[in-house]
């Protein structure tokens, strides 16, 4: 775990709407993938994927998963 810099499981999990948050602003902002898999937050989600992956989906799925939201927001607009 020494991407997460010391954090715990539960101090990740307690922040996981947050990096959810950073995630979909980075989409919105139209950062390519392979720039958004080097942020911080992607790697947060990773490694609370690969720790509890029952729990945690996969930050791939994720992304997918808001940028169809994103699609649905842009079209009700």
């Amino acid at each position: 775990m020494s991407d997460s810099q010391g954090l715990t499981i539960g101090e990740l999990e307690s922040k996981y709407f947050l990096y959810r948050k950073a995630l979909k602003q980075l989409l919105l902002e139209g950062r390519s993938t392979a720039g958004i898999e080097k942020t911080l937050c992607w790697s947060r989600l990773e490694t609370l994927h690969n720790c509890l992956p029952r729990q945690y989906k996969s930050p791939d799925q994720i992304r997918y998963q808001l940028q169809r939201e994103i699609q649905r927001e842009i079209s009700a607009s």
